[in-house]
């Protein structure tokens, strides 16, 4: 199936957006798949062509991550079953459950996230071997926040990327830059897990999918070296711009929509 010239270079800019934001702060998807549903691409190519995109410019920021050493491989490594188990019991429960019910949920608590996120914390000196997790909170905390965090993603899932640099930071004690950076390695293996499912299926659009992909690389490249050169401050400033996104699509989807209708 090929799509106009309209509904590829709204790809392609969303898609670079997209990157920029979410290898700062998540929550890139909350650009690019309004912009493909508004141009008439159909929800599963969206979804395919977006998944394919967000793989590869996730790697991208990853590897600008892990030469900066802020990946704290540790975390990432002991928490990525628990997310891959959550997501699975989320997708689960989704079947059992209405998910706008927890649309509307977050609709009340992501003010007090967005408020969270202006609330600094004091950064913690050193590199991220430094700042690895240990004892109860390496092997207790992070399988929960993991499990938990995933068991959205699969059920509901806006906004995952965001919540596990949220909780990272708060839960887990880590700094920004560092949860940031460690969120990358559990963001890209569920988006490749996605991927996976669509390319099976045949529903990613290669003709939409490549320049979106190339879009993403140089957005995520682009977002994860302004995050490392200008710190914190930078990661901060991006979850308000993704999180905001988020609350205005839930609003709009659970609350507006149903008026229009």
């Amino acid at each position: 199936m090929e799509f106009g010239l309209i509904a590829l270079v709204a790809g392609i800019a969303a898609a670079f957006a997209g990157g920029f934001i979410d290898a700062i702060a998540g929550g890139g998807g909350l650009v690019t798949m309004p912009a493909l549903l508004l141009t008439g691409v159909p929800p599963h190519m969206a979804l395919g062509a977006n998944k394919f995109s967000a793989c590869l410019g996730t790697c991208v920021a990853l590897g600008n991550f892990a030469r900066s050493r802020l990946v704290l491989w540790r975390v990432a490594l002991i928490g990525l079953a628990f997310s891959l188990l959550g997501s699975w019991a989320g997708a689960r429960l989704a079947l059992h459950v209405e998910p706008a019910l927890l649309g509307k949920i977050l609709v009340g608590l992501l003010p007090v996230g967005m408020c969270a996120t202006l609330m600094p914390r004091k950064e913690r000196a050193g590199t991220a071997e430094d700042m690895t997790l240990y004892g109860p909170r390496l092997w207790l905390l992070t399988p929960m926040v993991c499990l938990l965090i995933g068991a959205y993603d699969g059920f509901f899932g806006p906004g995952t990327g965001s919540f596990l640099i949220l909780a990272f930071h708060w839960i887990l004690r880590m700094g920004l830059m560092e949860a940031s950076a460690t969120s990358k390695v559990l963001n890209l293996a569920s988006n490749f897990a996605g991927l996976m499912v669509f390319m099976i299926n045949g529903v990613v659009v290669w003709s939409l999918a490549l320049p979106m992909a190339v879009a993403c690389c140089m957005g995520n490249w682009l977002g994860s070296r302004l995050a490392i050169r200008v710190g914190p401050a930078a990661v901060r400033r991006f979850l308000m711009v993704s999180l905001s996104l988020l609350l205005l699509t839930l609003v709009w989807q659970y609350f507006l929509m149903p008026l229009i209708r």
